[in-house]
């Protein structure tokens, strides 16, 4: 879970509980900085975020995570005598500016010093808010003439975590905000005592202290600010003096007078002004923190999916969260109906639905982040993963009315919508693991019809540029799985020079399978060796045949399934650099291995007979390596598999979005519900004697039982085997011997009646019956 910006792991969860354990007398304050060395969590000055951890520990004792000592009583007394607060006196002057002196910002290094008190009671005195309190990081300043005394006061602190008009005049993205406010602070308190009347002074004192505080400000905190704003009430002020100092007005607050959703009023719009720093301030501003994969166990954390697989979503917003998991659980529990049918017609909630999607702080790959992170859990559970990639296309030509959407054929097509690349990462018993990555884009119109011009740019600005990028997800992969074998898969678009040459420019990485492409007419010849270079396909067919290996070809339209019997030959092969314009140095040749599978006999009926050229950095060199390179790429289809589950069974291309952002954010929950659907009908045939309540909840499974054996449910659940059988029945999966296992398709169309179901089994189960004979 994530606290305070920290993600808190079942391993610090335990450590914390640990702790209390073996010692019950420990403070909060020494368990939090405990916690804090644990975690590394340190301020930018090096000291431990103590009080923050605090925070953490307290939520977690609230929520039940873990048991805290009870807290103790502060050691020290507060004294009963009443400050002080009786104004101080101020200079008494009304002279022009040349006359004052020297006016010198004096800054209040301590809540125990005279001049804190003398700060304190100046606002407390003269300034229409008060003294405070101030918020969060914080520094104050007195403001004195070396002639006369002291003239006034003025104050920094932490910013506004939300400023509409400062935000978009930043033009920041949620994650560079969340990044980057620290480096924004506010000019919290301003005063010129009223005995003091000096034309111009008030800005002369605002331009000394912008000259200093930034200096002051990383000092104390270890962070430099370029961004300075202030609010200005226009009913008592004119905000003369800020103007006067060249301070930039972006607007007015949002005055709400029906109450903010904490329960405040406020008392009016508020002028906003800003004020630089630096010059590159927006550029600092706007820099996007980056964003690393880790493998997290978040299961330990919750035996709720929707929170393993969206726990670790990029939000800062808690709502946000929870709402995308409930999102999740509505999506998961009625796969393939509309949204406002999978929220029961409920108005409200239909709403909240769509404001999420539109939510300009959501996107794809924040709401995808968790997803990601338990797949590599997953795939380190394996010796050796397959990610495998491919391209599909979104055609959502009948939703015009979406914004943003591009062509996704030729001109004469007219066809719109968006282009899909998933990475999908599959076991050697072909159960999909997850997602590793997906890129979805809309391709842009004025680009269209331009083929001619993309041999100039580099690989890059190119939409094949997705394979690199599909591979480098990979790499986190392997990084964060090393006891593992990644291996990235793809079909004869992959069939990319750059993408091999990813692979030799970098140790420790994941390996390649690519399936060649004929028409690219690769010249190759035998490795550690100077013959003459020749065709690719001709030098594979001059060798010898090592071995046979029949394959399974499923149906396909037309085309009926069959038992093909492949002949084997393969070779280490070195393979000629092409010819690349876009790129200045040389390329070189490359050497790998090759594993060419021809069709031995195909039936009279078969228009096009089974030829594979693959390609693969991992070694190859005997038949029973070559043998099992084939087998992999067999399990390249659970990808198509993974598509059809994902248009047919989540219906994608209906749903009725106004943007393209929207699109994507929807898009991210299905992707994730047709990965579990999927995932659900192949771990019933991998671990078929589990319990099905590793995946279903009680009142799930006590429904099916119900439904399909007319009896009252028993106390012990059912294997997961026989649960999914059960589920693919209910979307009309007949379960004759003949039939075999249920497949994805009948399994989702089960899990929407269950949904249903389930619902009305919570509200009469009390009442449920044996049913008569």
């Amino acid at each position: 879970m994530w606290l305070s910006g920290q993600h808190i792991t079942p391993e610090i969860v335990g450590r914390i509980q640990s702790a209390v354990d073996a010692t019950p007398e420990i403070s909060r304050t020494s368990l939090a900085r405990r916690m804090c060395e644990w975690l590394d969590w340190r301020c930018p000055t090096g000291k431990l975020q103590e009080g923050s951890a605090r925070k953490v520990l307290a939520e977690l004792g609230r929520r039940g995570v873990v048991s805290l000592p009870p807290a103790r009583p502060p050691r020290f007394v507060f004294s009963k005598r009443k400050r002080d607060l009786s104004p101080p006196s101020t200079a008494e002057l009304a002279c022009r500016l040349a006359d004052v002196g020297e006016v010198e910002i004096v800054p209040v290094t301590s809540r125990y010093t005279k001049a804190h008190a003398q700060w304190t009671a100046l606002m407390e005195a003269h300034h229409p808010q008060g003294s405070g309190p101030l918020r969060g990081a914080q520094i104050r300043y007195l403001i004195t003439s070396s002639e006369h005394g002291l003239l006034g006061g003025l104050s920094f602190s932490a910013a506004t975590l939300r400023l509409g008009k400062r935000d978009s005049r930043i033009g920041w993205s949620e994650p560079a905000r969340q990044a980057n406010l620290g480096r924004v602070i506010q000019n919290s308190r301003f005063l010129i005592a009223p005995t003091v009347e000096v034309p111009n002074l008030a800005s002369h004192v605002l331009a000394k202290a912008l000259g200093r505080v930034a200096e002051d400000w990383q000092q104390r905190y270890g962070v430099e600010p370029v961004l300075v704003e202030t609010f200005v009430d226009p009913a008592r002020f004119d905000g003369a003096c800020y103007k006067a100092a060249n301070w930039q007005y972006v607007g007015q607050t949002a005055a709400r007078p029906d109450g903010f959703a904490n329960g405040k009023v406020s008392s009016g719009a508020k002028d906003v002004y800003l004020y630089p720093l630096h010059d590159r301030w927006v550029e600092q501003l706007q820099t996007e923190p980056s964003v690393e994969i880790r493998r997290r166990n978040w299961s330990e954390m919750s035996s709720d999916w929707a929170e393993c697989e969206f726990g670790g979503a990029q939000l800062y917003d808690g709502r946000l969260r929870k709402r995308l998991t409930s999102l999740a659980r509505d999506f998961y529990a009625q796969p393939g109906t509309l949204v406002p049918q999978m929220m029961s017609g409920q108005m409200a909630k239909a709403v909240a639905a769509y404001r999420f999607f539109s939510n300009e702080r959501i996107d794809m790959q924040s709401l995808l982040h968790g997803h990601i992170e338990a797949t590599l859990e997953r795939v380190a559970q394996h010796e050796v993963v397959l990610a495998v990639q491919d391209t599909s296309t979104l055609n959502y030509t009948g939703l015009q009315a979406t914004e943003g959407l591009g062509p996704t054929n030729n001109k004469a097509d007219k066809s719109v919508g968006m282009m899909l690349h998933p990475t999908l990462a599959v076991s050697m018993e072909g159960t999909p693991q997850g997602l590793l990555d997906v890129q979805c884009w809309a391709r842009d119109p004025d680009e269209q019809g331009k083929t001619k011009d993309r041999s100039r740019k580099p690989i890059e600005e190119k939409e094949s540029y997705r394979w690199l990028r599909s591979y480098q997800a990979a790499t986190v992969a392997q990084r964060e799985c090393p006891d593992a074998m990644v291996v990235s898969v793809g079909d004869r678009e992959s069939d990319i020079y750059e993408l091999f040459d990813l692979v030799h420019q970098s140790d420790n990485h994941p390996h390649l399978l690519v399936r060649a492409d004929k028409g690219r007419r690769r010249q190759a010849r035998t490795a550690d060796t100077q013959d003459e270079l020749s065709p690719l396909w001709e030098l594979m067919e001059a060798q010898s045949v090592a071995g046979h290996q029949q394959v399974s070809v499923p149906g396909n339209g037309s085309r009926r399934a069959r038992i093909a019997d492949l002949a084997v030959r393969y070779r280490r092969v070195t393979l000629k650099a092409p010819q690349c314009r876009s790129r200045k140095e040389k390329l070189v040749p490359l050497t790998m291995w090759a594993v060419y599978a021809t069709e031995v006999d195909p039936p009279a009926d078969v228009a096009e007979p089974l030829e594979w050229m693959l390609l693969t950095t991992v070694p190859t060199e005997s038949l029973d390596e070559a043998l099992e390179r084939l087998r992999w790429y067999t399990l390249r289809w659970n990808i198509e598999v993974y598509f059809r589950t994902l248009k047919s069974g989540n219906r994608i291309l209906d749903r009725r979005l106004g943007t393209v952002d929207s699109l994507q954010a929807c898009l991210a929950i299905d992707l994730v519900v047709a990965w579990r659907v999927y995932w659900l009908v192949k771990q019933g045939r991998e671990t078929p004697d589990v319990s099905c309540d590793l995946i279903l909840e009680e009142q799930e499974w006590k429904t099916l039982y119900v439904v399909s054996h007319q009896e009252p449910p028993p106390d012990k659940p059912m294997s997961l085997r026989e649960a999914v059988r059960l589920i693919a029945k209910l979307g009309g999966f007949l379960g004759r011997k003949s039939d075999g296992e249920p497949g994805a398709t009948p399994v989702w169309r089960g899990l929407g009646r269950l949904g249903d179901m389930a619902i009305m089994y919570q509200l009469l189960a009390p009442g449920i019956r044996p049913s008569p004979g």
